[in-house]
Order: structure tokens, then C-alpha cells, then sequence
């Protein structure tokens, strides 16, 4: 079964024969969550429904979400970890639990995708100090044929590492679940071997998430009023169990990827292949997404960059020359863009964003050379035959040289380098970055501090006044809130001049003083362009959105939460205007003196 038979069967799985509704995953950038870089999860975009908010499109829900993970980015290369991926997703908004959720899981991966019974396993919560053990999971499977005990044990039970889904911050909805496990064609590595082992035998295929409690600052778990069904079923591991073949990258997703890759070069390097064609593939799924991010020194493009440069660095490693990462980006657009068209709309961005990076990094290189023969000439005058590790890691860490290149280097000159102490360097460094970006992104997810709302709802007042004074070529091309400020990016060529930021400043805070309502309507989207609303429009033209107007000012695709009059948010100043890219101009701004307490705007 190729990935996009995969993809259409889960949906009409849950669609036609258990009454879900076929909703578009979000973007790959979490969309006024300044919490987390990237969509990691299927539950980031309805985290607001999770908590009890009315989806427009009822309380049964599938789609495919794009995520993408960086955690373990230094570990890609290997069998298993990827970068971006595809997540296929069911949700119960306080409809069905626990027992209707395992029993589709289970009929879907035994009756549809045929998948032999007894070798499926599944692990369920062992209980804690916080939360009980989860019975209710463990029965449910029992009652489908499994067994905890004897020679057929199937059902294991383990603690909050393996069997327990968290909020993505410090506080949000969380809950225990139950992960199902295939066993693959090789023996057990022990007698004690389990789904916990990590050898292999086990594949873990899909995760059932009951969200039935709420972490709150304290640390305590309270139950949610509504409890919640959150699955994640990954579509490569299950694309490569139906392909019958050992890793992800021999499946349909990754081959004409790879077989693109060997084209270019005449080295065989598995591992190498492997990075270039997970990179490319995330890096052309970040640049096709609706916020437009490009690479650079900070949160996401920081990301993004990083992804490109390291595919390009193992692309000189198997001595392909010249540019190329444009090549790769070509065969996965077509690959996928049958599935996700924003690949295709967006492949001159594509196309340029890539040439630009891999430009700006041949730069970078010859510079890392000449930092090269510096260090050289030093250890030279010392008569030292060993680059330290210290030196090998700057020249990692700041031109890009990869320590293959930098011990290539140093052979020709008869010189070593000390290895052991770059690993240290490189650790240091890791738990560094780490260590950053959960001190940054911290904090629950979709943020609804009364601060928060009201900055959201300025930066619909800030685009339309943009668009008044600027012109209507100025369109969102993304947005970073905090309880603190506004951060939004738009189309404009040009920087604004002084008296464009005082007029654009003006007109928000009129309509601020004029205490227009706000409320919001659910429409198709066909409903929504003919009104007149702008934003990004999903692919589906049944879905419905919520559209939110500010009475006869703006009117606006959007998921909320707004206030429910511009009364509400106080005097609204812009800090700073600057450059965030080419044709992107990008505004910090906030608000003061604003109502403390805050209704919200209300379906009309």
C-alpha cells in the first residue's frame, strides 16, 4: 500500500464509517503560540478545543498534520529518527473515550490495513502519586483478545517516560494513552524483551492520548470537564510495515528522494543519503509554509538554516558539485505535492530561498578556510602537531566545517586533531541550545492571557491598517504573540517611513477609542472569500472557518481568541520597524492601559 492510498484510507476510515469530520491540518509554524517553534503534535493547532472551545466542524474530527521535530536532530541518519513527519490523527472533543477510540484503532490496523493481531502489542499508564492506573485502557484491549499475563501477554503497563502525554509547555491538557505496538521479522534480543526495549523487535505505530486532565501551575493534574481523544498514527513507520521493508527511507515517501541523491554523486554513503534527503525534505516543507519563513539567525530560520547547511555539507562530503539542493527540493515537491499543494504554489520561493542559502554558505566556507590557515600559521609558530578541539568545533560552529572537513584539512598539513575534546565541545553546546530553547518556549500552550488575546486581536486592527495607508498588496506573512507584545510580519517592499508609522499608529488607536464589536461568524470557504475576509485559506473548500469581523473595519480568517470590542485593548504603540526578509517587513508593538478583564467576541 503506497503512503497516498495510506493517507486516503485512514480518512475515509473515520469519515464514512464512524461519523468524523475531514478537517486540514495547520501550519508546519504554530500560529500566535510563541511556546513552541514548530507544530510538533497533532494536538497543537486545537489545543483551544481540547479545553472545551466549539470546532466548527463538530466533535469528531480526522486530518493529516505536518509536524516537525529537532530535538534529536544530530541523532538523523540513523533507522529511525526523522526530522519532519507525517502524523494521522482522530479526535473525540468530549464525544467518545477510551473504549470507541481502541476499538477503531484496532479495527483500523487488523481490518483495513490488515495487519495480523498477534503481532500487535500495546502498553497502557502503570499509575502514580498523580494519576491512577489505567484499568479502563488495559479492559477494553482485554475485551478485543488481549492478555496481561501468561505466554500471550500482549498488554504492558508502564510509567509517565513511556505511557503518559503531556502539555508541550509547563501547564495544558494532558493525559495517559495506550501505544500499539508490530513486531517485526527478527527475534527477541532477551527473555525479558517488550515494547520498552529499544532493538527494534517492537515498532510502536500508533498513540491513543485520553486527555482527561489539565496541568495547572501548581504542578497538580484536575480533571478536565471534557475528556478528550487525541490519536497519532505515524504514516512513514506505518507506510514501511505495509511496504515490507526495514526502514522508512525504502518506502515511497523517501526513494525517489534517494534515488535523486545517487544520481548526483558516485559515493555510497548511507548515512549521508539519509540526512540530505530528511533535511531537504523538512527544509521544503518549512519554506512552502503560509508564514514564509526564510533562514536565519534566530528561532525558526535558525532551524530552517541549520537543516539546509548540514544537507549541504554531507552533499560535499559525497562530492557532489555544485548547487544542489534546489535538484533535491524539485523531486519532493512533485512527490508530494499531489497531498499538500502548497508545495507547488510555493516552488519559485522555494527555488530561491534554497539557491540563496546555498550561495551565502559557499561564502561561509571560504571564510571557515581562511579562519583554517590562521590556526594553522599559530600552531605552526608553537610547533603543535594537534588542532585542538576548541579550534575543530569553532570552525563547526561558526563557518560550518563539518570535522571530516576539518580533519581532511588538517591531514594535508601532517597535523590530528583532538576528536575527544571537539565531542565534549559539541555536548556542551547541545545541552546549550537545549537548555535555550526550553527556557524560550516555555509556558502552555495557545496562550490565552488576557494581554495575549487583546495583542492578537491588534494585530488583526495593525494589518488592516497597514493595508488602508500602505496599500492592499500588504498581507500577513507571520506572527509571534506574547503576553508582552505583538510581533507580526508583512508583504512590503520598502521600510516605512516616519510618517507612515504615525498615521498607521493613529488610525489603530481610532479604532481602538471608536469600541467597535468584534464577533465572528462560521463559514465555508467559499462563503468567506465572497465576504470579503482575507488570510490563509485552507485547501478544503467545505471546511468550515471562523471569519472575525471588527465592524466595518477588517474581517479576517482566524482560529481566536479576539475580544469582544477594540475598546478593550488599551493604546497601541509600534516599538520598531525593520527588515525580516526579502519583500517582508516586520513590526514589534504593544499595548497599555488596556481592561484588565476581558470578554471575548461572540458568534454571531
Amino acid at each position: 500500500m503506497n503512503s497516498r492510498t495510506l493517507r486516503r484510507k485512514y480518512i475515509d476510515f473515520f469519515v464514512q464509517k464512524h461519523g468524523h469530520a475531514e478537517i486540514s491540518g495547520a501550519s508546519l509554524i504554530p500560529e500566535n503560540d510563541p511556546t513552541v517553534l514548530f507544530t510538533t503534535a497533532g494536538m497543537h493547532p486545537l489545543v483551544p478545543y481540547l479545553m472545551g472551545e466549539t470546532h466548527p466542524q463538530g466533535n469528531r474530527l480526522v486530518d493529516v498534520q505536518k509536524c516537525l521535530r529537532t530535538d534529536d536532530i544530530d541523532e538523523v541518519g540513523d533507522t529511525t529518527h526523522l526530522t519532519f513527519f507525517e502524523m494521522l490523527g482522530n479526535w473525540s472533543l468530549g464525544d467518545y473515550f477510551k473504549k470507541e477510540a481502541i476499538k477503531m484503532s484496532y479495527e483500523f490496523l487488523t481490518e483495513e490495513l490488515g495487519l495480523d493481531p498477534n503481532r500487535l502489542s500495546v502498553s497502557c499508564f502503570e499509575g502514580d502519586d498523580d494519576c491512577p492506573k489505567d484499568e479502563e485502557a488495559a479492559k477494553a484491549w482485554e475485551a478485543l483478545g488481549f492478555s496481561r499475563e501468561g505466554d500471550k501477554k500482549r498488554i504492558y503497563f508502564f510509567g509517565k517516560k513511556e505511557n503518559w502525554w503531556g502539555p508541550a509547555g509547563l501547564t495544558g491538557p494532558c493525559g495517559p494513552d495506550t501505544e500499539m505496538f508490530f513486531e517485526i521479522d527478527q527475534p527477541k534480543c532477551s527473555d525479558s524483551c517488550d515494547p520498552s526495549c529499544d532493538c527494534g523487535k517492537f515498532v510502536e505505530i500508533w498513540n491513543d492520548v485520553f486527555m482527561q486532565y489539565n496541568k495547572t501551575e501548581k504542578g497538580t493534574f484536575e480533571p478536565l470537564a471534557q475528556k478528550n481523544v487525541d490519536t497519532g498514527l505515524g504514516l512513514d513507520r506505518v507506510a514501511a510495515i505495509l511496504q515490507g521493508v526495514p526502514t522508512v527511507f525504502e518506502t515511497d515517501l523517501f526513494v525517489p528522494i534517494l534515488n535523486k541523491i545517487r544520481k548526483l554523486t558516485q559515493e555510497e554513503d548511507v548515512i549521508s543519503y539519509r540526512i540530505i534527503a530528511d533535511h531537504l525534505r523538512a527544509a521544503t516543507f518549512i519554506l512552502a509554509d503560509p508564514q514564509a519563513v526564510r533562514p536565519s539567525n534566530t528561532d525558526q530560520g535558525y532551524v530552517l538554516r541549520r537543516l539546509i547547511r548540514r544537507a549541504i555539507r554531507h552533499g560535499m562530503k559525497l562530492g557532489i558539485e555544485g548547487a544542489f539542493a534546489v535538484q533535491i527540493a524539485e523531486v519532493i515537491i512533485e512527490n508530494y505535492k499531489d497531498a499538500y499543494p502548497e508545495l507547488e504554489r510555493s516552488r519559485d520561493f522555494i527555488r530561491s530561498a534554497l539557491t540563496e542559502e546555498e550561495t551565502k554558505f559557499s561564502k561561509t566556507l571560504g571564510k571557515g578556510e581562511r579562519e583554517f590557515e590562521k590556526m594553522m600559521k599559530r600552531l605552526e609558530q608553537d610547533g603543535i602537531k594537534s588542532l585542538t578541539g576548541e579550534m575543530a568545533f569553532k570552525l563547526y560552529d561558526t563557518y560550518g566545517f563539518p570535522l571530516e572537513m576539518t580533519q581532511e584539512l588538517a591531514k594535508e598539513q601532517g597535523l590530528t586533531v583532538d576528536c575527544d575534546s571537539y565531542e565534549e565541545c559539541f555536548k556542551k553546546h547541545q545541552e546549550k541550545s537545549r537548555a535555550g530553547a526550553a527556557a524560550k518556549f516555555s509556558g502552555g500552550l495557545q496562550d490565552d492571557h488576557a494581554e495575549t488575546v487583546k495583542l492578537h486581536t491588534a494585530t488583526h486592527l495593525l494589518q488592516a491598517a497597514l493595508r488602508e495607508i500602505l496599500g492592499d498588496h500588504v498581507y500577513q506573512k507571520g506572527s509571534n504573540i506574547t503576553h508582552e507584545r505583538l510581533r507580526f510580519d508583512f508583504t512590503n517592499s520598502e521600510g516605512m517611513t516616519p510618517e507612515q508609522k504615525e498615521t498607521v499608529t493613529a488610525r489603530v488607536n481610532e479604532i481602538i477609542e471608536a469600541n467597535l464589536p468584534i464577533t465572528f461568524e462560521m463559514m465555508t470557504v467559499d462563503e468567506a472569500k465572497a465576504s470579503g475576509a482575507i488570510g490563509v485559506f485552507p485547501d478544503r473548500y467545505d471546511e468550515k472557518i471562523k471569519v472575525y469581523t471588527v465592524e466595518g473595519f477588517s474581517k479576517e480568517i482566524c482560529g481566536g481568541p479576539h475580544v469582544a470590542s477594540t475598546g478593550a485593548l488599551g493604546i497601541f504603540k509600534i516599538k520598531k520597524e525593520q527588515s525580516s526578509g526579502a519583500g517582508v517587513r516586520r513590526i514589534k508593538a504593544t499595548l497599555r492601559d488596556g481592561v484588565e478583564e476581558i470578554e471575548f467576541a461572540e458568534e454571531v
